[in-house]
């Protein structure tokens, strides 16, 4: 079962790649039952930020809490994360649903033909999902990869440009299951440039600046 937790805190973030600074002392907080949108050009840490969340990436310095759980002594904490990555990571000679009855057996998922159906349900995987991934439209990895990063019910929802690819439709699909998510209380952050799509379901945004939380302007 995935752990619970009612919050994501970071404290402090600092990331370095050699000499470059990717994030410098970035604090946010994400609460349950909230999409929080992350904005910022390229290059403003956004990417990073993702992966130090998605516990893929260890911070230089600071911390990063999941409710009372330091990810550092609770490995478990993975099970309870869903990542949509700026790339798919899907096999290309399985297909889609071969990709996601995988992903069911990682999770060990105690029914996996209902998760499976309630995807295909939520994402109208419909006869492309049973070609093989090598054949699909961009729009349709995205598909695939948003049903895996939601087929274990996760705790801490994390998506990166997750409207890449997807056509009006998916957009409002897209759109419909993340209302959805924060509805059962999921802890959601969206990493996005489409500005639009932050104003349609986030509850807060935040902008990045060179790795830098961006403070919000005063009123005057």
């Amino acid at each position: 079962m995935p752990l619970d937790f009612d919050r994501v805190q970071t404290r402090d973030l600092v990331k370095l790649y050699g000499s470059t600074r990717a994030l410098a002392s970035v604090s946010i907080e994400l609460p349950a039952g909230q999409i929080t949108a992350i904005e910022g050009a390229n290059g403003s840490g956004k990417s990073t930020l993702l992966q130090i969340l998605a516990l893929q990436a260890r911070a230089t310095r600071g911390s990063v809490r999941f409710g009372e759980h330091d990810p550092a002594r609770v490995p478990e904490l993975r099970g309870s994360i869903g990542l949509l990555a700026h790339a798919a990571l899907l096999y290309p000679d399985l297909s889609g649903i071969e990709n996601l009855e995988l992903s069911a057996k990682l999770y060990a998922l105690p029914d996996p033909n209902r998760a499976l159906t309630t995807m295909r349900e939520r994402f109208e995987l419909g006869p492309f999902s049973e070609r093989p991934v090598r054949t699909y439209s961009r729009g349709q990895l995205q598909r695939i990869a948003l049903a895996r990063a939601l087929l274990h019910t996760p705790r801490l929802l994390l998506l990166d440009e997750p409207s890449t690819g997807l056509d009006l439709r998916g957009v409002e699909r897209l759109t419909a299951v993340m209302k959805e998510e924060r509805a059962r209380g999921a802890i959601i952050a969206l990493v996005t440039h489409d500005s639009a799509l932050a104003a349609a379901c986030a509850d807060k945004r935040i902008t990045l600046v060179a790795g830098r939380v961006k403070e919000p302007e005063r009123a005057a």
